[in-house]
């Protein structure tokens, strides 16, 4: 069997034969698929086509990658992602990012369809992660390190990019609505909380959880790729009011959500753009 970092070269060289060098990686979480609306579809992939690649086996995560243009950028979407509770490994979680890292992509965003647990939040608000709690009991970065790819021991004070946070607030104010900043709580599920984790969780800083994100975003960090968190608030956990969640109600919220997703990711394309155009 080849090597992990064999596999990433495989996948890499398939997709790069295929698609034009992209700018921008982005990955979609559940009922957030149709957030790159606005992309010029140049090529799609079902998962199950690239080599290595793993298969999403969720509810609403339609399991292909999509290459194209959107203002002027290069974009390689997932839509669907992989998760610790499916079974896979965090290194296998991780391993479109390091395909990505592979094919030259710098910027990477990632959305998903988190629990409130900020008292202060309501359902379809979207929460720009300012930073992330690991409870998954799991890193990707377990192993030999790969020097190539990033350092032993990565910094994480700054995992997500703060001027990618001010594009994305500018232009939800332009459109109309108000972005929330807090902290990601990662568990690996897929049993939702109860009151008690709920309480815990508000009290060690947590503004919203859910079963993903935190595994691509230690990657994306140790890759050395500018990150961007999105999370769509889908139900609020009150532990003292407890309602049970479904998944009907979850993705509703988050399909609700993408248009606004979609005008961030378009925003932050638009500025990658003129960043890199002469004056």
């Amino acid at each position: 069997m080849a090597s992990y970092e064999a596999q990433v070269r495989d996948a890499a060289e398939f997709l790069g034969r295929r698609v034009t060098k992209a700018d921008i990686g982005i990955m979609t979480g559940t009922g957030l698929g149709d957030s790159i609306g606005a992309l010029n579809v140049d090529a799609v992939f079902e998962y199950q086509e690239i080599p290595h690649f793993p298969v999403s086996t969720v509810e609403s995560h339609y399991g292909r990658l999509m290459a194209g243009e959107l203002n002027g950028q290069i974009i390689l979407a997932m839509q669907g992602r992989f998760h610790l509770y499916e079974g896979y490994s965090a290194r296998e979680v991780s391993f479109p990012i390091r395909v990505m890292q592979a094919m030259g992509i710098h910027v990477l965003v990632l959305s998903n369809a988190a629990g409130g647990i900020n008292p202060g939040f309501v359902p379809g608000d979207i929460m720009l992660i300012a930073d992330h709690i690991n409870l998954t009991g799991d890193n990707p970065l377990l192993g030999p390190n790969v020097d190539e790819w990033g350092p032993r021991f990565p910094d994480m004070t700054g995992v997500y990019d703060t001027s990618l946070m001010q594009v994305s607030e500018t232009e939800a104010e332009a459109y109309g609505f108000a972005l929330k900043r807090g902290v990601y709580v990662g568990l690996k599920g897929p049993s939702l909380e109860t009151p008690a984790e709920t309480r815990y969780l508000r009290r060690i800083g947590g503004d919203a959880v859910g079963f993903s994100t935190v595994t691509e975003a230690i990657t994306g960090a140790h890759a050395g790729m500018r990150v961007l968190g999105l999370s769509t608030i889908t139900n609020i956990n009150d532990p003292d009011h407890p309602e049970p969640a479904t998944m009907t109600a979850i993705i509703d919220a988050a399909r609700q959500a993408a248009p606004r997703h979609a005008r961030i990711i378009e925003a932050v394309a638009q500025e990658l753009k003129e960043a890199h155009e002469p004056d």
